[in-house]
């Protein structure tokens, strides 16, 4: 069962022209959820790979995070949107298609060189994953390797990110669709 088949799409949401990826089809699925953590599972129990937590990325980065971080006994951490976290934070701005958009981390999350795995659903314009990798080695933090659901690759964030020099691993794609 590919997971790009349990994806549905939403044209015109949130705006005409744009076809929404909606991964919550995925997610309600058992056997796609399953196939999605044990596919991640898979690359970073049996990679060379080496890190200390994985961190994920409001919202829906939470979900796919905190399973992986559960099959890998590793830690997480989340990046929330601004004023969600109760301790001292680090935040960092950064840009949407209709303005602008803060998010934090708390300032004691990680060690100085502590290595992750950046986790969220979708990679698009890449402004949401390079504000967390920022945030994350604002406080210390190394990313290892960026991991997604999905790449929307004819948005550009992929390139974006593989320019700042990150390495990228998304599980399917949708290009021109």
């Amino acid at each position: 069962m590919p997971i790009k088949s349990k994806i549905r799409t939403i044209p015109d949401y949130p705006k005409k022209g744009i076809m929404f990826r909606d991964i919550t089809t995925l997610i309600k699925d058992p056997v796609g959820f399953r196939l999605v953590v044990d596919s991640l599972t898979q690359r970073y129990i049996h990679s060379n790979f080496q890190f200390d937590t994985i961190v994920g990325i409001e919202s829906r980065g939470f979900i796919i995070g905190a399973a992986l971080s559960y099959a890998l006994g590793k830690g997480f951490i989340p990046i929330r949107k601004k004023g969600k976290l109760p301790a001292e934070v680090e935040s960092q701005e950064y840009a949407l298609e209709y303005g602008t958009d803060r998010i934090e981390i708390h300032k004691d999350a990680l060690k100085k060189g502590e290595r992750v795995i950046l986790v969220d659903d979708l990679l698009a314009t890449g402004g949401t994953a390079l504000a967390a990798a920022a945030l994350i080695e604002k406080i210390g933090g190394v990313v290892v390797e960026m991991a997604f659901i999905v790449d929307l690759p004819e948005v550009g964030g992929r390139k974006k990110l593989l320019d700042k020099g990150y390495k990228i691993f998304c599980l399917t794609e949708f290009e021109g669709e």
